[in-house]
């Protein structure tokens, strides 16, 4: 999450990142993956500030903090090469310090809990989804929607924690609606791509 999820980093003026073939598919302690679990591993400390104080510029420089970590790491991803523990990890921190942000402003009563679970409830649901996709071998990459509903999550959990716009409450609930809508539009979209990859690999398979 971070300036990736709109493309953003993806571009370099340059020409393609240079790749950096110093780790294989199975290294684990590569640079993107320890920026990753060091996100993961912060991602509890954000969260207690959270539910002590939610709108400050101490929990929302925390959070910008480690939203904009995703951007970094996906360039060193691309640097250094993918790993397999980084294709684990890094949707694993991802779904930690989001949710999991959107959880403690409940607790902290500035979020309603229907519209956070019901984005919880789509990102559980698409990652199993994910995983028995990927057992089959199969990458579905995520649409433009799915990079959208999630920038969206997070400026819903900016304005909620950012002095300037925490006590409009209304402002930060409508936009987590709006990423409500995203969420579940951008699930149905990757549910209809799996189904078709499944249709093609089989048809490829009756012809093998």
């Amino acid at each position: 999450m971070g300036p990736n999820d709109l493309g953003i980093g993806d571009q370099n003026p340059k020409g393609p990142v240079p790749l950096d073939d110093r780790y294989g598919p199975g290294a684990l302690l590569t640079p993107a993956n320890v920026l990753t679990m060091l996100r993961l591993v912060l991602s509890p400390a954000l969260l207690v500030m959270i539910v002590r104080e939610p709108t400050s510029w101490a929990a929302v420089g925390f959070w910008t903090a480690l939203a904009f970590s995703d951007g970094i790491d996906g360039y060193l991803a691309r640097r250094h090469g993918t790993t397999r523990s980084g294709a684990f990890l890094d949707p694993l921190a991802d779904k930690v310090l989001v949710l999991g942000a959107l959880f403690a402003l409940v607790a902290a009563e500035r979020f309603w809990i229907v519209p956070v679970v019901l984005i919880a409830v789509r990102e559980v649901a698409i990652s199993i989804y994910r995983t028995q996709l990927g057992r089959q071998g199969l990458a579905v990459p995520a649409r433009f929607s799915a990079k959208v509903k999630t920038v969206v999550q997070e400026m819903a959990v900016g304005f909620a924690l950012l002095p300037l716009t925490g006590d409009y409450h209304m402002l930060a609930t409508l936009t987590l609606w709006i990423a409500v809508a995203f969420t579940w539009v951008s699930g149905a979209q990757y549910l209809i791509d799996g189904r078709s990859a499944i249709t093609t690999m089989g048809h490829r398979s009756a012809q093998a």
